[in-house]
């Protein structure tokens, strides 16, 4: 397992990289939210009321910062988040 500070313009946040059988489980997580890959359940997410976003095809932190938004609950959409902005930008409105 990798556990990685991020430094944004906006504050720190942490990244989590886990190795499972068959492709990596990786998250980030600001202050208000977090970037998921397409591992995780943005069905959960919702119901717990994260303010959550989900990122596919990514392998590494890098990559999830660069990749677009495919889905966001409302929670990260009341904070300013968008369909299609980069992980990056959806991240630094989580602060």
């Amino acid at each position: 397992m990798i556990i990685e500070k991020i430094e944004l313009n906006n504050g720190s946040a942490v990244g989590l990289d886990m190795q499972m059988q068959n492709a990596s489980l990786i998250l980030i997580k600001a202050d208000k939210g977090f970037v998921m890959c397409g591992y995780l359940d943005m069905d959960t997410a919702t119901a717990l009321g994260d303010a959550a976003v989900k990122v596919k095809g990514v392998k590494t932190f890098d990559d999830v910062l660069q990749a677009a938004v495919v889905g966001a609950t409302q929670e990260a959409i009341n904070l300013g988040i968008k369909v299609g902005m980069t992980g990056k930008e959806a991240l630094e409105l989580m602060f």
